[in-house]
């Protein structure tokens, strides 16, 4: 399996066990799921007491989404104008970080091309992404966007490729 990290903070974001689309050269896409936590019903064959009303306790299941979940993304907020201003530092730091690692010119061209391609398609609906962080909560790190397939139902995220690295677990 290989586990997908944020370039910035080292955060661990995707894994490859999940259906990934890439989508423009610059993002990936990943189907996400809602899924039930704590919702566990033991029966013992017991009856409830005649003594006490109800014996009953509440269940405490919560539906949550499998990657937020499972890589421990953390909801954040931002308005128009704050998140492009931390997109352009974001896309800064990325390109330097390509950089350092020795990638290509071509490799670095084409993530600018795609990324300024798809910063516009999420201006034009940014009403529609929630906006999540790392576990870490590091402002310069990833923002990893969430949105809903055009049934409205099905939830995606969008991590940005070259700000990824690849550990193989």
């Amino acid at each position: 399996m290989i586990i997908f990290k944020d370039i910035l903070t080292g955060d661990e974001v995707m894994s490859d066990s999940y259906d990934i689309k890439e989508v423009d050269g610059a993002v990936y896409e990943v189907d996400c799921s809602m899924i039930t936590l704590g919702a566990v019903e033991v029966n013992t064959g017991a009856n409830a007491s005649a003594e006490e009303a109800e014996e009953g306790v509440e269940d405490g299941a919560q539906q949550v989404n499998n990657v937020v979940n499972s890589f421990r993304l953390q909801s954040t907020q931002f308005d128009k104008k704050s998140y492009l201003s931390h997109l352009k530092g974001y896309m800064k730091k990325v390109k330097e970080a390509l950089k350092e690692k020795g990638a290509s010119e071509e490799t670095i061209k084409a993530f600018e091309t795609g990324a300024q391609g798809y910063a516009k398609k999420i201006v034009a609906n940014f009403k529609d992404y929630d906006f999540y962080t790392g576990e870490s909560m590091d402002v310069d790190g990833m923002v990893i966007l969430m949105n809903y397939r055009e049934d409205g139902v099905t939830p995606f995220v969008t991590i940005w490729k070259h700000g990824l690295t690849e550990m193989k677990v």
